[in-house]
């Protein structure tokens, strides 16, 4: 289990650029040879010129010239342009994408003011995402920025096929599973957030990732190996260094569960199996859950200040967290009363803290570098805390002998060379 205490924020995408930069990329891009071609390198649809090696100098010295070209050609949709989406897009469009598709049916309106930074009253009545578009393009000019208006739930699984990468936030999970759904069926890496004033959730669902970790080599060998019950160990292979030092690129495969069967998951057995971990669990997973369930009944409303809608949440939420095995003592009526008093709100802190986690996870994503999500991020604003979860159905271990890496598809647009 992962504890996230803090946010390592998305590098900024536009930096100042200086007349070295190209020289100095070449000489020293991690992983990257020395082509001696000064007008960029292809890999994709698009080559990345000498203006763009300078533009990213900074974020291309993290993650590398290769990740860079996946991001320089991807095409993102975010669904929902409320506060949450407002940071993942200025953090995706800054690290250089390649397009981004925003999507929103409803209108600006006076609550909208106090936490969404891409409008201003002038646009009150105006579509969400129009509003936000223009001011999505200036921070970053070489990103394409696209609006779609119509009403998400109408959409068909050919809508999602362009995309290299599909977001969705702040829908219900009937909508939530709708979209996930879709994008299983053509293919397309999926992610869902939403929050609630001090709380809020990312939830993952890559089907099927493999991602690179380089490392220096250790003593100790590395094995072709099932490290947990999602995550194996599929290649390894080694360079050395021009200081002599061996480095040790190992590929793992992460597999994923749709956010419908995630939603009636058990927690992982290493935290069923210690009481002290299960009064670790934030009793956030229970309300999340059970206000998933109140929408389900009441045609998607949240609860209101009614006595009944209290007491059937309330209900509902002690079902849930009798369903997950975890103590009831951590239950408490303080934080039934804190949640339900941040339904539907938003704060931008909290919206700062999970934009910035779910664009890294996707930029690491893309890039096919470092472990994603897996799959479930609760995050409690008033306890600056953010757990990781495995949430997964119980399936009977099979004897599958690991298998060979598969050549990764390209992104939508690409060209395979």
């Amino acid at each position: 289990m992962e504890q996230i205490m803090y946010h390592i924020p998305v590098a900024n995408g536009v930096s100042e650029a200086s007349n070295s930069a190209h020289d100095r990329m070449q000489a020293h891009l991690p992983g990257q040879a020395h082509t001696g071609t000064p007008n960029g390198v292809q890999n994709g649809a698009q080559a990345i010129s000498a203006d763009e090696i300078a533009l990213y100098d900074r974020q291309i010295r993290l993650w590398g010239l290769k990740a860079q070209e996946r991001l320089r050609n991807a095409k993102i949709l975010l669904i929902t342009m409320r506060a949450l989406s407002n940071e993942i897009a200025k953090n995706l469009v800054l690290a250089g994408i390649g397009s981004l598709t925003v999507q929103d049916d409803q209108l600006v309106v006076d609550d909208d003011l106090g936490s969404q930074f891409f409008i201003s009253e002038q646009d009150v009545g105006k579509n969400r995402a129009e509003a936000a578009a223009p001011h999505l393009r200036k921070l970053n000019p070489r990103v394409i920025v696209n609006v779609d208006t119509q009403n998400i739930r109408a959409k068909e699984m050919e809508y999602y096929m362009p995309f290299d990468m599909i977001i969705a936030t702040d829908l219900n999970l009937s909508t939530l599973s709708t979209i996930n759904a879709a994008c299983r069926l053509c293919g397309r890496p999926f992610y869902a957030s939403g929050t609630h004033g001090f709380y809020g959730y990312i939830f993952a669902d890559l089907s099927t990732h493999d991602y690179v970790i380089e490392r220096e080599k250790s003593n100790r060998p590395t094995n072709l190996t099932t490290e947990t019950p999602t995550r194996s160990v599929i290649a390894i292979s080694t360079k050395k260094k021009e200081d002599g030092k061996i480095i040790e690129m190992v590929t793992k495969r992460e597999i994923y569960s749709p956010i419908l069967l995630a939603n009636t998951s058990p927690l992982p057995q290493d935290v069923l199996s210690s009481r002290r971990r299960k009064l670790q669990v934030p009793p956030l997973l229970s309300c999340l859950r059970a206000l998933w369930e109140f929408q389900s009944i009441s045609g998607g409303s949240y609860p209101g200040h009614s006595r009944p809608d209290l007491e059937l949440f309330t209900t509902l939420a002690t079902e849930k967290h009798s369903e997950l095995q975890l103590p009831h003592e951590t239950l408490r009526s303080e934080f039934l009363r804190s949640f339900l008093q941040n339904i539907g709100s938003e704060l931008a802190p909290v919206t700062a803290f999970l934009g910035g986690q779910l664009a890294q996870d996707v930029i690491n994503v893309l890039g096919q570098r470092e472990q994603p999500i897996q799959n479930f991020l609760l995050f409690d604003g008033e306890e600056s805390k953010g757990p990781v979860y495995a949430l997964h159905p119980i399936f009977p271990e099979l004897d599958v002998p690991v298998e060979a890496p598969m050549a990764a598809a390209p992104l939508a647009g690409t060209m395979m060379s």
